[in-house]
């Protein structure tokens, strides 16, 4: 079910906000780096460890050129400079379906392990669980920011509302759930997705709770 206020404008797409992404997938990769590299010295920062193979020396910058953005990292290095990350190594053709499966772990709900072994399969890039987890572990947070972001003075002349149905793992059992979308128009063309919600139907109750 598709709803306007108005008549819906031709002009203009629909656009996901550039910069929550570019700064979402920037700390995503900053934090898997630092964790890949505190398992190659073999202690974290710090951290005394019998088990240590190497020392810190600094940082050295990268620019990473991605759908969302460019993003600037910092590499770890070691005082041999044996140290080179791994889990990047062909990110440039991986990007797309890393973004995809983050995306997938939040709004289905699935479970650590099957983003790794869709992130294996569709990147060719072989994870642990653990860098995974690094990956999406703070997402919630961030996601939840956005959704409760501020609106206050932005004018919306037309609004799209849509919903359609996802499996989501729920203790255990999956369901079909409804995700409700809602898109603002500007008077430009310019579309911004507004937020998304999950319930149980695409019902009254469901739409009322979300322009509540």
């Amino acid at each position: 079910m598709t709803l306007s206020r108005e008549a819906t404008p031709q002009a203009g797409s629909e656009q996901a906000p550039p910069d929550l992404m570019r700064t979402m997938m920037q700390e995503r990769l900053q934090a898997a780096l630092q964790e890949e590299f505190d398992r190659f010295l073999g202690a974290g920062r710090w951290q005394r460890s019998e088990e240590r193979r190497g020392w810190r020396n600094g940082y050295k910058r990268r620019h990473l050129h991605t759908r969302v953005g460019t993003i600037e990292l910092r590499i770890p290095k070691d005082r041999e400079g044996r140290f080179q990350p791994s889990l990047f190594e062909r990110y440039q053709r991986s990007e797309k379906a890393l973004v995809l499966t983050l995306i997938e772990r939040y709004i289905q709900g699935v479970s650590t392990r099957k983003v790794q072994k869709i992130v294996e399969q569709l990147c060719g890039v072989l994870v642990s669980a653990s860098q995974v987890s690094v990956l999406v572990k703070t997402l919630d947070g961030e996601l939840e920011a956005w959704r409760t972001r501020s609106l206050a003075g932005l004018r919306y002349p037309y609004l799209v509302v849509d919903a359609h149905y996802e499996k989501v793992r729920r203790e255990g059992r999956v369901i079909s759930t409804a995700v409700l979308g809602v898109i603002g128009i500007r008077e430009d063309g310019y579309r911004e997705r507004l937020g998304v919600w999950s319930g149980p139907s695409e019902s009254r109750e469901s739409w009322v709770r979300v322009f509540r």
